[in-house]
């Protein structure tokens, strides 16, 4: 008896530590160590239970991982069938599971983390903020009714600018209440794909996405869809979208349906895609961008003529023996070579980025700290690149404005490609606003799609049959093939 009783304590005593000794359950004993120490392996079903449990949370969302579907992007069909709904109170919320979806077999290869139907409160927070970064594949981020605040976005968004390949951000069903959702449309953001659906955005906050879209001195070059579907935006959002496209040549996608826009919100919209007069703002912008450009094609001209004897001295060990062309200058004009130091001060003052170093001692003869032609040249060079990337793609300076009736008129932003207006409260009366633009805008850009449907106009309306018939035979131009009747709809 007290040798079966030795090996059952025996059994006993080695079966945990076995389980132990495997680490492949991601809830087994954790190893003695704090939550900031921790180190994610990019293993989802394993860092996540484990981070929260570094935290001591009592109930730990499950993990759901599955390999990427056949076909999962989402249409404006999807968006027609869009249920808009509130967030009342937490019964809610569904049993959470974090939703992982996978670019292969490989557990390492997290695509896309989506989040919905449960509240994502602080602490779950500080554990993707955590993980995140770790997903070295992640594309796609989604958080659909997950009871977001402004500060939890705002710490996610500045974690996920870490993530090297993360472009598509989903907030749907998340009513912010301080609205903040034009930090995810920041200047140096990166995301490509921003989807703000049935997020009771009104006429405020469309005029903050606005701006961050462009004003006269900064823009978006990056984001390419932007979905406001589902909404509360009225006409007042519309003229503040509409403004924020004057100057944005980045996007092509945007979706205003299921909205409250009625016609004065449309003719700005439809204002923006034709020509349209600078405002006194822009043109000052557009002075400034002009001085900036007229300064770097002086300081290039400068460079380009300045001769041997006016370069910045340096010293005769440098100089090559046998260069007796520059020799023989220096002998002929004395005079230029007797105040070196005033033709170093006018030509630092011609470049405005090139600062040559000053000598602590102050002696004119000390000439080891002065730049040498290439270093002058060279930063030259960095100063022409900074002003051409100030110009690369800015409307302010596009060679085809045109001069007119004392105003400056842009030729309208034909980057956008798709515009969605269906089921907004658009009249009759805008159509043509429409129509004409559309008529101008040639091949080479210009809108492709015009959804137009369900609003306040019959179907057989003969502007919007006109417009049809327009959209249907640009998109036949621009794919070179004949399009169906059924395709057409998809068109406009």
């Amino acid at each position: 008896m007290s040798r079966k009783k030795q090996v059952k304590d025996k059994t006993d005593r080695t079966n945990p530590e076995d389980e132990k000794s495997t680490g492949q359950s991601p809830y087994e004993t954790l190893p003695a160590q704090t939550f900031d120490e921790y180190q994610c392996t990019g293993n989802v079903e394993i860092d996540f239970p484990r981070l929260c449990a570094l935290l001591d949370m009592k109930c730990i969302p499950a993990v759901g991982s599955k390999q990427p579907a056949s076909s999962s992007a989402e249409t404006e069909e999807a968006d027609a069938k869009y249920v808009h709904s509130q967030i009342k109170d937490t019964s809610y919320w569904s049993e959470p599971c974090l939703q992982v979806e996978l670019e292969n077999d490989d557990p390492l290869s997290a695509k896309s983390v989506r989040v919905s139907g449960w509240k994502v409160d602080e602490q779950i927070s500080t554990v993707l903020q955590k993980m995140l970064p770790s997903l070295s594949r992640l594309q796609s981020l989604q958080f659909r009714q997950a009871g977001l605040t402004d500060h939890v976005v705002t710490s996610l968004m500045n974690t996920t600018s870490l993530c090297s390949n993360l472009r598509v951000v989903s907030l749907e069903g998340n009513a912010l209440p301080e609205h903040s959702y034009h930090c995810l449309l920041s200047e140096d953001s990166v995301l490509t794909h921003l989807s703000l659906r049935n997020n009771q955005i009104g006429d405020n906050t469309a005029r903050l996405i606005g701006s961050a879209l462009s004003t006269s001195i900064s823009s978006n070059k990056n984001l390419l869809s932007l979905n406001l579907a589902f909404n509360c935006i009225g006409d007042a959002g519309a003229a503040h979208i509409a403004q924020g496209l004057r100057l944005n040549r980045a996007l092509l996608f945007l979706s205003l349906s299921n909205n409250q826009v009625g016609d004065s919100g449309a003719a700005h919209l439809a204002a923006v895609l034709g020509e349209f007069a600078l405002t006194h703002v822009e043109v000052v912008e557009r002075r400034k961008l002009l001085l900036e450009r007229s300064r770097s094609s002086s300081l290039r001209v400068s460079s380009d003529q300045t001769p041997a004897d006016q370069l910045p001295l340096v010293p005769s060990s440098t100089s090559l023996k046998g260069d007796n062309k520059g020799t023989s200058k220096r002998k002929e004009a004395p005079k230029k070579d007797e105040k070196p130091a005033s033709n170093k001060e006018k030509s630092n003052k011609r470049a405005s980025d090139v600062k040559a170093p000053q000598n602590k001692g102050g002696k004119p003869g000390d000439k080891d700290k002065q730049p040498t032609a290439q270093e002058v040249q060279s930063s030259t060079a960095l100063n022409e690149q900074q002003v051409e990337s100030v110009e690369m793609g800015n409307p302010l300076l596009d060679q085809s404005l045109q001069h007119r009736d004392g105003q400056l008129f842009l030729p309208g932003n034909t980057t956008l490609a798709s515009l969605n207006l269906t089921g907004n409260r658009i009249t009759e009366r805008s159509l043509p606003l429409f129509l004409t633009p559309v008529e101008m805008q040639g091949d080479d850009g210009g809108l492709l799609r015009l959804c137009l449907q369900r609003n306040r106009f019959p179907p057989e309306c003969e502007t919007y049959v006109k417009i049809k018939e327009v959209m249907a035979l640009r998109y036949q131009r621009r794919n070179g093939c004949e399009e169906t009747e059924e395709e057409g709809q998809l068109v406009v």
